[in-house]
């Protein structure tokens, strides 16, 4: 296993199409639930023990090797926003070209041919990683640190917020962010003995509620 593999694909650079998405930051700026540092750690922390809890257990399992229709069967039925879903799918495809064209695979390209729309974002991201060569921890570091990084970031740009603070609620939701990896790798393993219905399951309903207001905006600066 390379951890320098793990640096590329999480790193913020990396051509996932992750830059032009928001994580419902965006909303939640326009619905007055971020306001400044305080709140977005707040938002973020709501964020990663929801959906990127979600999120890292899906990517733990696909890099386990996990049946891929099943799992994005699994986040299909743990999204309830059509916005989302879609908003999902268009990162997993984008997350796909980047992934063949770094890490090529034959698992990569059995990916694509069965979802030629793109599958959960999550999904493609375990079998990246694995195609890279990293396990379902790595996977699932890389979808946490995902699932508070963008809206961190976006914040910056929606509120001028000063880059320093945001980076410093990041570096506060650090021991949180483990601990939702142990317990995504844990059910990553439980999987494969169980089947996906061992993946959490947890909701949060203003990230969906907020994902169709936004998609409705006649203008917006991020896709979701």
């Amino acid at each position: 296993m390379s951890r320098a593999a793990l640096l590329v694909l999480a790193d913020g650079r990396f051509p996932a199409g992750g830059h032009a998405h928001s994580g419902g930051a965006e909303a939640a700026v326009k619905a007055g639930r971020i306001t400044g540092a305080a709140s977005l750690e707040e938002f973020c922390r709501g964020r990663l023990h929801t959906a990127g809890l979600v999120a890292a257990s899906l990517a733990a399992a696909a890099a386990g090797g996990v049946d891929v229709v099943a799992l994005d069967e699994a986040a299909d039925a743990r999204t309830p926003s059509p916005a989302l879903r879609l908003a999902a799918r268009k990162l997993g495809r984008q997350l796909m070209r980047a992934g063949r064209a770094t890490w090529p695979s034959a698992e990569l390209e059995t990916l694509a041919r069965r979802f030629p729309k793109g599958a959960h974002q999550p999904v493609v991201l375990g079998v990246v990683a694995r195609a890279a060569g990293l396990g379902a921890e790595e996977a699932a570091y890389c979808a946490a640190y995902e699932s508070v990084s963008g809206a961190a970031s976006a914040t910056v740009r929606l509120l001028s917020l000063d880059p320093f603070d945001a980076t410093a609620v990041l570096a506060r939701l650090a021991p949180e962010l483990d601990r939702v990896v142990d317990r995504a790798v844990e059910a990553g393993r439980g999987v494969v003995a169980g089947g996906v219905d061992e993946l959490p399951a947890v909701s949060s309903p203003l990230l969906e509620i907020g994902a169709e207001v936004h998609a409705a905006c006649a203008v917006r600066l991020f896709a979701s």
